[in-house]
């Protein structure tokens, strides 16, 4: 058997290397983006800092009402763009220097990210790296659609793919 037959079949040994997938608020799209992510091998983690908002947790994960340590093996999705708290945890998980960190929301509409940043004084170069829209171009209508597109999103960046998160037209 070939080495990619090796991978379909699941025999191929498989070393991606740590990989953290923290989840950032719980939502409908955060269960899913943890359960997708620890089956494909992430060390997953949802950072929910409202306590009384975990509600809708995926068995066998924990919610952390503080950030976790963060690196650059860690991405870091955030699943409410609408959240008060926006702009402090986004500024504490740059801090962290995760590998990646991303904020969900229609790519038709401005981030309200960048106001809160800029409004905390964290520079535009750091901004920058912040990431929305998240996820492959695959018209995800749904929750569960939202969390395979981003997961999808992550793993081509993560690999050097080209799906990337090219939302051109």
């Amino acid at each position: 058997m070939s080495e990619t037959c090796d991978v379909a079949h699941g025999t191929a040994p498989a070393d991606p290397g740590v990989r953290t997938l923290v989840a950032v608020f719980a939502s409908p799209v955060s269960g899913f983006l943890l359960r997708f992510a620890r089956d494909l091998g992430y060390h997953v983690t949802l950072y929910e800092p409202a306590a009384a908002r975990a509600t809708d947790v995926p068995d066998g994960i924990e919610a952390d009402t503080t950030l976790p340590p963060l690196d650059g093996s860690a991405d870091v999705v955030v699943t409410d763009h609408h959240r008060p708290e926006l702009g402090p945890v986004l500024k504490a998980a740059l801090e962290g220097k995760p590998r990646w960190v991303g904020v969900l929301g229609n790519p038709r509409h401005p981030g309200p990210h960048v106001a809160a940043l800029r409004g905390l004084g964290v520079p535009d170069e750091e901004i920058a790296h912040v990431h929305r829209p998240v996820g492959l171009n695959i018209g995800s209508r749904t929750p569960a659609e939202i969390a395979l597109a981003t997961l999808a999103g992550l793993l081509a960046d993560r690999n050097g793919r080209p799906g990337g998160f090219d939302f051109g037209e």
